[in-house]
């Protein structure tokens, strides 16, 4: 015996349907009226209703003992509150999920379809927060562990939010936990091989920042990334400003942190009183030593230069 097809709660083509010969039973008529409905007609077969929502108008099929003796839910305004949570979230319904009546799929901002539980729809909207597209969280993720040599090899095994397994793709091939943050600003080291500020490939730098008084400093310093240096470090929650002047790479941090020292030595010995004392800054560059003055950039900008010479001759 052949099933008749579920039309319950479903929006479907509703003025095609083949209509039944059957009376409409009074006890029908009182349920659908008792709830917001009116029965258009009898349909498909024995078991099925053609109502019409008087809050919205439109039809939909429904059981006729749904219809008697429970609450018939209309498919079309079960829509439109979709759509008017989505709006609130800022997304864009698309379609229910047919497999869970509790998932749909959206469209997000960046243009990305995202299958949602309808529930944290409803609470972004509730709540002002604003949606993170997963695809895109990803695809960022991945990146900043590129930049690094590294890859995303999965979610933190031991469910820390802020931390993700990671695969040194360019190195060794270790995987390891390692802090989302830590890999955005470059603050750890390879347990597998050792890789961390001593082995790795560095650049000296020099830097001017702004101070909130409006004077200008340098610094002369070593890191294997400056721009981490700068932003997630030296200028991390700051009210000055600053900006990478010129950077040279070195084979190594540990070549690096040499170079760095014969270079204050050279300065120290050239410009005795260009270092400015740390109670001037201290409070906006993270950092307790070599800072100089505006004067004496030219001078470290020069002692770079010969030094690029002296390693490229």
């Amino acid at each position: 015996m052949t099933k008749s097809p579920r039309f319950t709660s479903r929006i479907v083509e509703t003025d095609n349907l083949p209509r039944h010969p059957g009376q409409i039973q009074p006890a029908w008529h009182l349920g659908a009226d008792r709830n917001g409905y009116d029965i258009v007609a009898r349909v498909i077969d024995k078991n099925h209703l053609l109502i019409r929502c008087r809050t919205c108008g439109g039809a939909h099929v429904s059981r006729y003992f749904v219809v008697a003796k429970a609450k018939p839910m209309c498919p079309h305004c079960l829509d439109t509150a979709w759509r008017q949570e989505a709006d609130a979230a800022g997304v864009q319904f698309l379609r229910r999920d047919e497999t869970d009546r509790k998932y749909g799929f959206y469209l997000a901002p960046c243009g990305h379809e995202q299958r949602l539980q309808r529930g944290r729809v409803q609470t972004m909207g509730a709540e002002g927060e604003s949606y993170r597209c997963d695809i895109c969280q990803a695809s960022l993720e991945e990146a900043e562990a590129a930049r690094r040599g590294w890859s995303v090899a999965g979610p933190d095994p031991e469910g820390n939010p802020s931390y993700r397994l990671y695969r040194h793709a360019q190195g060794c091939g270790c995987e390891v936990r390692i802090a989302r943050a830590n890999m955005q600003s470059g603050r750890f080291t390879c347990p597998g091989c050792g890789e961390g500020w001593a082995t790795a490939p560095s650049f000296l730098y020099v830097m001017r920042f702004r101070l909130n008084d409006d004077r200008r400093v340098v610094k002369l310093g070593f890191s294997r990334d400056p721009d981490s240096r700068l932003h997630h470090q030296l200028l991390s929650g700051s009210p000055a400003t600053g900006e990478i002047l010129r950077h040279l790479p070195m084979p190594t941090g540990r070549a690096a942190q040499s170079a760095e020292k014969r270079l204050h030595s050279r300065i120290a010995q050239q410009a005795p009183t260009a270092r400015v004392p740390a109670e001037v800054y201290a409070a906006q560059i993270h950092v307790a030593s070599e800072i100089y003055t505006a004067e004496t950039e030219p001078l470290i900008l020069r002692l770079l230069d010969a030094l690029a010479a002296d390693l490229a001759a």
